[in-house]
């Protein structure tokens, strides 16, 4: 059974703050643009966030340690 997320749920998991950064991940980073609901309902596959969040990349130690 798919599981779709809206921004809230998003939002809670840590995965983005902001509908305009979330809106600039769709356009450059490859973000999964969503489906929607309704007029102002636009929802994600938890599989889909899932895919997107494993093909990130890891941060480095050196990253991190700046």
């Amino acid at each position: 059974m798919t599981t779709f997320l809206r921004f809230k749920d998003l939002k809670a998991r840590g995965i983005v703050t902001n509908w305009p950064t979330l809106l600039d991940w769709i356009k450059d980073e490859g973000f999964p643009p969503g489906r929607y609901f309704g007029p102002n309902t636009r929802v994600w596959s938890d599989e889909e966030i899932d895919c997107w969040t494993a093909s990130r990349p890891l941060a480095s130690s050196e990253s991190e340690a700046a």
